[in-house]
């Protein structure tokens, strides 16, 4: 069964965002889920494009009034 990890990326800007993202899912076995909670309006935009053009899925991507929940499957 595949794990699920959060990453908690609040105040964090993007690139940073994306760099702090890469090396968990480095440590995530394949399949495995990372849930990803930000507040960066660009790292919402860029973070999901770049884990997809590294072959990971973005199984889901909702926001509320000042954050982004992303999900991604290793």
């Amino acid at each position: 069964m595949p794990a699920q990890c959060r990453l908690d990326l609040l105040g964090v800007p993007c690139p940073l965002s994306w760099a702090k993202t890469k090396v968990v899912l480095a440590e995530l076995a394949p399949h495995d889920l990372l849930e990803i909670t930000l507040d960066d309006p660009r790292g919402a935009r860029d973070l999901p494009r770049a884990a997809e053009a590294e072959g990971h899925q973005v199984v889901s991507t909702r926001s509320n009034a000042a954050s982004w929940i992303i999900v991604i499957e290793k």
